[in-house]
Formats: structure tokens, sequence, C-alpha cells
């Protein structure tokens, strides 16, 4: 269903989200980072104040008589309680713990095996009747045997403490509401003004014609884009040459069917001419049939070539263990009638289906095709008759030690001259002088398949020296390392 397909995103989209996001998301830690700066920030001064606070309680701490007495004159009183925010406690407790002034029942310190030196605030939070307080308490020594210690502690409720942090967070975030809005705008503007090349160079290729397969120019394309314009254009050179040889093909193609189409229409014409002997029609006749069965073998030819290319572009070759012996010897008995019509001896010689290193990764079926066109290839091009037959062998040779598999086609004809070893290869090329009835198409054929198996193809003279010379076309494969396993038959 539709509604499930992800929605295609633009790059501008991305982008965005991708600045924007962390923007988004590290707001609140930032708020929250700022809340415990802040609370730290408001702690530090009103700190300070319950320090004095407690140094001043404790010098009014004194002996008198072997006696610890604690002397709040009215005045220091009043300051004590004339905070307006918050509500400020006291606490002092003498040598044994007796209570001398103040809160009795404000939460005392925690106990330390190590109490600080006399003289020393320590601060602490703690919870008196329900409510946070922040707690000053100092430890005084006694000019007395033993010199024991007294205790003074004051505290303090926490309200100018978040004041003063919220205070302060609403200075730092307050801003920020006006800076993220105002900054993802200046990104969006900025992102905006970026991809203009992107558009510039989308505007141009689509004001191109249909016909321009130029190379796309580089000039006010971002480097980031440089690399994907010359993938563009090294496919646009690579659908130019495929272009090019399509036209070249067709009309190598039109070229080759205008013949035995044309010879077909001559025929008819001179079969519907009155007074035609018997003979003469049964001439036009043959003629005919000739004309057919070259037209359909030049376009069977074209059909294959056309598979063997296509099998090979934008989509992979079915490949599997394939017994090269075994597909020869098929096409071999396959062509052995038109050999013997041609008067031609066709055989075979070389390794057999159960030896090792016979086998290959390839396609069955154009493996065949390949046999089957360099087969008919020699049939053609072998002159003979039944006083002087012509000689077609077939051969497969294994090295399993080397991990190469050789096909050999080696006939006795006239050969090919070195400088058209190359030229036999092209679609429709025909040797000069021959005059073997063929299509032009099965060498390249052959090659084509060879290709798409990472074969070599090579042609040589078969007999070096000796007139006529013989052709001996030589494809090289890549063996298998070892022969596939059987399958095994189903459990009953």
């Amino acid at each position: 269903m539709k509604i499930f397909l992800r929605e295609q995103r633009s790059l501008f989209g991305e982008i965005l989200d991708w600045m924007l996001t962390p923007l988004l998301l590290l707001w609140p830690v930032s708020l929250a980072l700022t809340w415990l700066v802040a609370q730290g920030l408001a702690n530090k001064p009103f700190d300070r104040a319950l320090e004095y606070n407690a140094q001043a309680l404790a010098q009014l701490v004194m002996v008198q008589r072997g006696k610890v007495l604690f002397n709040l004159p009215q005045s220091a009183s009043e300051i004590l309680r004339a905070d307006e925010s918050d509500t400020v406690y006291f606490q002092v407790l003498g040598l044994q713990g007796e209570y001398l002034a103040g809160e009795r029942d404000l939460p005392a310190p925690p106990e330390q095996d190590n109490p600080p030196p006399s003289g020393t605030v320590q601060l602490r939070d703690a919870e008196f009747r329900g409510i946070d307080l922040r707690v000053a308490h100092v430890w005084v020594r006694m000019p007395l045997p033993d010199e024991p210690l007294a205790l003074v502690q004051v505290a303090e409720t926490r309200e100018k403490r978040s004041v003063l942090a919220t205070e302060i967070i609403k200075g730092v975030m307050l801003p920020q509401f006006v800076i993220l809005p105002l900054a993802a705008l200046l990104v969006w503007l900025a992102l905006a003004r970026g991809i203009k090349p992107l558009h510039r160079l989308e505007e141009r290729i689509r004001a191109r014609r249909p016909e321009d397969l130029s190379p796309i120019n580089h000039k006010d394309v971002p480097l980031e884009v440089v690399p994907l314009v010359d993938s563009v254009n090294d496919l646009l050179e690579r659908l130019g040459d495929s272009l090019a040889t399509q036209k070249r093909f067709l009309a190598d193609a039109a070229h080759q069917l205008k013949t035995p189409l044309a010879g077909l229409r001559m025929q008819a014409d001179l079969a519907q001419r009155a007074g035609m002997s018997t003979d003469e029609l049964k001439q036009s006749l043959a003629q005919i049939g000739r004309s057919s069965m070259r037209a359909t073998h030049t376009v069977n030819q074209l059909l294959a070539l056309a598979r063997a290319e296509s099998a090979g572009v934008g989509r992979g070759l079915a490949m599997q263990p394939c017994n090269l012996v075994r597909i020869v010897t098929d096409v071999v008995r396959d062509c052995l009638p038109r050999a013997m019509d041609k008067h031609v001896d066709l055989g075979y010689d070389g390794a057999e289906a159960s030896d090792a290193g016979v086998w290959l990764q390839g396609n069955a079926t154009l493996l065949a095709e390949l046999v089957r066109n360099l087969v008919d290839n020699a049939i053609n091009y072998t002159p003979s008759s039944s006083e002087r037959p012509g000689v077609v062998t077939v051969r497969v040779l294994a090295d399993a030690f080397s991990q190469v598999l050789m096909l050999q086609v080696e006939d006795s004809g006239p050969g090919v001259a070195e400088s058209e070893r190359e030229l036999v290869f092209q679609p429709f090329y025909r040797v000069l002088g021959s005059e073997a009835d063929g299509s032009g198409l099965g060498l390249p054929i052959v090659l084509e398949i060879a290709r798409q198996h990472g074969a070599q193809v090579q042609l040589d003279d078969a007999h070096p020296g000796q007139h006529p010379p013989g052709a001996l076309f030589s494809v090289r494969f890549a063996a298998l390392r070892s022969p596939p396993k059987p399958a095994q038959p189903p459990v009953a």
C-alpha cells in the first residue's frame, strides 16, 4: 500500500533536518546545564553571608566560671530575623550537646571521625519541618581542660537562591527564544543559496535536446557534485557509444537483409513471367528457397547476437557449473548431418566428460551457441568434395593443474590472413574472395559470449607453412577448481 511507502525526501530537506534537529535536541540540554550553573552562581553570595553569620555567632560563645554561655544581643537577633524573603534559624549547643540557644530541633551535622579545626565553617543542605534549608555550622573550641567543642549552626530557607537562579536562567534562555528562530532562518537562507548551483545544473540539463549527449560542463558546479557530474558524463559517453553501435548495427543489418530480400523479389518476378518452362520455374523456386534460407539464417544470427549482448546488459548472466565436453559433443552430434551433406569429415578429439578440469562456470545455452557458431563457420569455409573431403576437428583440452580449459576448432580450409584476423570478429565482415554462404555474424557472437564468460578468443593458422594453412580458433576458459557435487536423491 502506498501509505507504507517512504516519502521521497529532497536534499535540501535532509540537510535542513540534520542541521536543525541537533539544535532542537541540544536546547533542553543547554537548559539543564544552565540551571546547574545558575544554582552554583546563586549559592555563592548567600553562602558567604551564611558563613559570616555563623562566625559572628561563634564569637558570642564564651566560658565563665567553667561554664559555657551564649549571649545574643537583641540587635544581633533582629538582624538574623530581618530577612524578608527567607527565614533564618540558628542553634547553639554546649560542650555535652546541651541546648544553649536557638531552635532546639534543628538537624545536627553528620558525625565525623575527625572533626574539622575549630572556626572552620562547613555548609550543607538539610530539611527542617518539611522545608529545604541551607545550613552553615562551625565547631568552637573552648579554653577548658581537654579542649571540648561547642556547636553553632545558622540555617536559612532557599527562596532568595531560587529567585536568583530563576532570574539567571531567564536572562540566558529568553534571548535563545529569539536566537533559535533567527538561526533556523539563517540556516534555511544559507542552504537555499548553497543549492542554487544544483538548480542551475538542473536547468542546464533540462534545456538539452534529446540528441545532445555531449559532456556536461563543470562550470558553476560545486566540488562535491563534480564526481556526480563525471559519472553522468561517463554514462553519456557510454550511451553515445551504444547508440552509435546500434545505429551502425541496424544499418549493416538492413544492408545484409536487402540482398536476400531483393533476390526473393527478383526470383518471384521471374517465376511469374509467362511462358516459363518447368525447369526454369524449378530453378527460380530453388533460388527462392536458398534466398529465404539465407534471410532466415541472417535473422536467426541477428537474434542470437542480440540475446548474447542483452544477457550481459542490465542484468546478471545466469551462471552454473557446465561440463564443456558434454556441450561440445552434443553440438558436434547435431552438426554431423550438415557436415555429411557437404562431405566434411567432422570429428571430436580431446578430453572425456569424466575427466578432471572439464567443468567451468557458465551459461550452457550461450556456450552451446558459441560452439555451434565455430563449427558452422568451419564447415562453411572448408572446401570439400566427395573426392577430397575437408576436415574439421573439435577439441577440448583440460589442464587441471593450471585450471585452464581450452576449446579448439580446427579446419583444413584456406585460413585467414593475419591482416584480417581482427576484422573477422566485426559484425557482417566476411573474408574477401570467399564464396561461402554466411551472414558475417557467427564470429561476433562467439566473441561476445566469450567476453561474458571471461574467456579469450584467438585465431591462428592450423598448419603454419602449409597450403592451405587452415584456421584454428582457440577459446581459453577458466576451469573450476573441483567438479560440482552430484545432487543427493530425495529421502523417501
